[in-house]
């Protein structure tokens, strides 16, 4: 099977509007959703991160500068204030070119974000 353009799914969740917590937490987000799908940044065209309006103290695509994503257009927006959502919720949306068929991309649910997808196994 050739290259498709997929999409996958993550999200973390953190106990503080804090700086660090968000560089942390999104960094390991990023890296599991890379390492689940044996993705490296050339495979990766773009990566859409959200946060929960309660997270204020930084960009979560920092996170991913920093881990090398320089060339990969990334974007920061705030998710819907849904009154009974869960809290200091950051997510990403990446799309990569893989091989993989959609049944085995893994979509990475990690901390106490993986209540919002009991569905997948992590």
């Amino acid at each position: 099977m050739g290259r498709a353009v997929r999409a996958v799914r993550g999200a973390t969740q953190i106990e503080d509007d804090d700086r660090d917590q968000i560089l942390e937490a999104t960094g390991e987000l990023v890296a599991e959703v890379m390492s689940r799908n044996a993705l490296t940044t050339d495979d990766v065209i773009s990566v859409i991160f959200t946060a929960t309006p309660d997270l204020t103290a930084e960009f979560p695509a920092l996170a991913a500068r920093k881990m090398g994503f320089n060339e990969v257009p990334l974007l920061c927006a705030t998710e819907i204030d849904v009154p009974h959502a869960l809290p200091r919720v950051i997510r990403l949306m990446a799309w990569a070119e893989t091989a993989r068929p959609r049944s085995e991309i893994q979509h990475v649910y990690l901390r106490g974000a993986v209540a919002l997808r009991l569905d997948i196994v992590q």
